[in-house]
């Protein structure tokens, strides 16, 4: 069923692509976010009275935090690889982290321009335990476009 208008997505059906091919279904997304520098114009008006304006500033770099369930990915193992042995010619991919609906339809992208893996967590193994096992991956980008 496709979202109506003022329905809010949920938060359960998200997925990573890199260079534009689906990878991998995440289990946890955090920490993204766009910041950008602020800067602040005072000046004098005819009047002599201080006028402050703020202006944008560039926008900073960032990263997110990815958790997905440890599976046979190549693609995003090899793409892990490359970052980790600092193959940056090939580590560096434009990645989408997409929300979809109940029928897997994309809509919303959140853009990572120039994306890299800089840090990969293994969880912790536990003999006797039935868990899941996942890889917690922090991902750097140069610049976040949400469309």
């Amino acid at each position: 069923m496709a979202l109506m208008q003022g329905d809010s997505l949920t938060s359960h059906n998200f997925g990573l692509q890199i260079d534009g091919v689906m990878v991998e279904y995440l289990s946890e997304v955090s920490g993204l976010s766009i910041e950008q520098d602020v800067i602040v114009s005072p000046q004098n008006t005819a009047q002599g009275k201080v006028d402050i304006n703020i202006l944008p500033g560039v926008q900073k770099n960032g990263q997110c935090t990815v958790v997905r369930g440890m599976t046979q990915s190549s693609s995003f193992t090899q793409w892990i690889n490359d970052s980790i042995n600092g193959r940056m010619s090939t580590a560096r991919k434009n990645a989408s982290i997409i929300m979809m609906d109940y029928e897997d339809n994309p809509v919303k992208r959140y853009n990572l321009r120039n994306a890299w893996c800089s840090k990969i967590d293994a969880s912790t193994l536990k003999a006797g335990e039935a868990a899941v096992l996942t890889e917690t991956v922090t991902i750097v980008f140069e610049e976040l476009v949400i469309e």
